[in-house]
């Protein structure tokens, strides 16, 4: 059985995409360590870069060019400063040189060697090919698929479960729903106990714990961020930020200092209904913003869906319990993440292969099983959270105008976080005796429906809103 670990399904990153940025990225710090493996590295003379379908077709909305250029020089996405981003890219356009790895400087022309293909490779609608020139004129090449979420492939990782070998395993090895409800009831565990025990056979306890609070962290200070930043986000839409507005209104004149003692100081507020609405909407809004700024966020489970789990986790810790500290965080996080990984396994959380249903759907599913636990809710009743969260998701297209990570996306985010706190309190007050539609019945419906949908309604701008409004509109 595959490993998927809540480090895999939760990603600290730059936006604004996962499968578009993270994912190129990661397949440029791939490459350069593949070329350092084979002796080559010191040889390379030039290098070109082809991305194909939706990569290609949305790649400049999405700064897919941006992120091969910053995966080429050695940048980390995790802990490069923000504000490196624009001198790096600068740099290489102004000097026409490329500094591999951040130490083997090359020519390089943005404009002309990175080539933008409209064609589709067969085995994933998001490929990047990369080609380098030897100093004895041979062609080193290769290519990889970004599959969502910032999950990067090669072709023959199609053939890699024949090979049972490569794979780690897990003490409780689950694929499906059904799996899990199975081992959560003949081992007498919830679904956050299960992970941790999981996550112990690859990592120790301490360094678990560091790991998710860190992403924690990133969250917070995104959300944080994103609330005390006004303005218009780049690209070309003219896109106003709704969230610092939002924020100045519901925060009142509370005083605080840190992301910490603003969370404490939301605790304070008032907490009538349509506040609570935009509270919840407000940090969604906040975290997508952010990504769509080419801030620093966390895949959750990508980075276009980025907003849902950390909005109702903080609704959880601002609404539902002012005393919960983190250790509902790190609850909340890895159902979250097992949650994910059932939609991963058993269908995408790629856009450009399901459609905006795979990254908000899945987002939602996931946070609406996350709530549900910590809010009381057994393991049956987590998997009936998840479920509604994605019925109600079923056939929504990613139809990005300009290309971009902003329209409709953002307000997305905003409209999957209540969905989730709505379905985890229906999950609560249901009887899994009474369930007509099991997880897994809603994970292979989601897929098929994927397999289904039009691609022009797949992450490529070629469909729905992209061709409605254009950017000239705006």
């Amino acid at each position: 059985m595959e490993c998927i670990s809540v480090f895999d399904m939760l990603k600290i990153g730059i936006g604004p995409s996962s499968s578009h940025t993270l994912g190129p990225w990661r397949a440029a710090e791939r490459w350069l360590e593949e070329l350092k493996q084979q002796n080559c590295f010191q040889n390379v003379t030039s290098i070109q870069v082809h991305l194909y379908g939706s990569l290609s077709l949305t790649g400049k909305g999405h700064a897919t060019d941006t992120a091969v250029l910053l995966g080429l020089s050695g940048q980390d996405p995790e802990t490069m400063p923000i504000s490196d981003i624009e001198l790096i890219v600068q740099s290489i356009q102004t000097f026409r040189t490329l500094s591999l790895g951040s130490t083997h400087a090359i020519p390089f022309q943005p404009e002309s060697d990175i080539l933008f293909h409209r064609e589709f490779l067969p085995f994933h609608s998001n490929g990047i090919r990369f080609q380098a020139i030897l100093n004895d004129g041979s062609i080193n090449e290769e290519t990889y698929y970004s599959i969502g979420g910032g999950f990067v492939v090669k072709e023959e990782r199609v053939h890699a479960k024949e090979n049972k070998a490569i794979f780690k395993t897990f003490p409780y090895p689950v694929h499906n729903g059904n799996e899990l409800l199975k081992a959560c009831a003949e081992n007498g565990l919830n679904i956050s106990s299960l992970v941790w025990e999981n996550e112990c056979s690859l990592r120790t306890p301490e360094e678990i714990d560091e790991g998710l609070q860190r992403i924690w962290n990133v969250m917070l200070e995104c959300m944080y961020t994103g609330c005390h930043t006004e303005g218009r986000l780049p690209g070309g839409l003219n896109v106003r930020r709704r969230a610092y507005d939002t924020h100045k209104n519901l925060i009142g004149d509370t005083p605080y200092s840190t992301p910490q003692e603003w969370l404490a100081a939301i605790r304070k507020t008032e907490v009538k209904f349509r506040q609570i609405l935009k509270w919840v909407s407000c940090f969604a809004l906040s975290v997508n913003e952010v990504n769509a700024s080419l801030g620093r966020v966390v895949t959750a489970p990508t980075n276009g869906s980025a907003g849902v789990i950390p909005a109702v986790l903080m609704y959880y810790l601002t609404i539902e319990d002012h005393k919960a500290d983190f250790s509902q965080i790190k609850r909340f996080l890895m159902v979250a993440a097992e949650i994910g990984s059932i939609f991963k396994k058993g269908a995408t959380i790629s856009a450009a292969m399901g459609g905006c249903q795979a990254e908000i759907g899945v987002s939602s599913a996931m946070a609406a099983g996350a709530l549900t636990e910590l809010l009381g809710g057994s393991h049956e009743q987590v998997l009936i959270a998840a479920e509604i969260a994605m019925e109600h998701h079923l056939g929504l297209t990613c139809d990005p105008i300009g290309g971009l990570v902003q329209v409709p996306c953002i307000e997305r985010n905003a409209m999957g976080a209540i969905k989730a706190i709505n379905a985890a309190e229906m999950a609560v007050d249901t009887n899994p005796e009474n369930v007509k539609v099991p997880l897994d019945k809603v994970v292979n419906t989601m897929w098929e429906t994927a397999k289904d949908m039009n691609t022009k309604y797949k992450e490529t701008s070629e469909g729905g809103l992209a061709v409605a409004v254009l950017l000239s509109d705006c």
